[in-house]
């Protein structure tokens, strides 16, 4: 437990760590940068989360988070079913989980940034 939480409070290191390690193995960079995102995915998920709640004293960050992926699976699963006729779930999963590691990263940066120039903001 103490070591995913080490993880989630820097997601970068399983990124870095997946990707060398698929690389290594596969000798394939596109295989490998898929599989170092979605692994970060749920570690981000996890830090973007916990700096919400830290950002604005909540505590409903991962709530909101499962709720935002949950109707971004909605919203590509009807474009399938309408463009398609119908629903390729794992094909809907990866695209939304995907979507969910570029937001998500955007969001760690974002809260990190204003994290520290809050605590900064406080210092002074």
């Amino acid at each position: 437990m103490g070591f995913f939480i080490v993880l989630s409070i820097l997601p970068f290191f399983p990124f870095f760590l997946v990707y060398w390690i698929m690389y290594g193995w596969k000798k394939d960079k596109r295989v490998a940068l898929r599989s170092a995102m979605d692994v970060t995915t749920l570690f981000l998920i996890f830090s973007v989360s916990a700096l919400f709640n830290l950002t604005f004293d909540s505590n409903f960050g991962f709530y909101l988070t499962l709720i935002l992926i949950l109707i971004a699976l909605g919203i590509i699963g009807g474009a399938q079913n309408r463009l398609k006729g119908k629903v390729d779930g794992g094909r809907m999963f990866r695209a939304v989980w995907r979507m969910a590691f570029v937001i998500m990263s955007f969001g760690y940066v974002l809260f990190t940034i204003f994290g520290l120039f809050r605590y900064f903001m406080k210092q002074m």
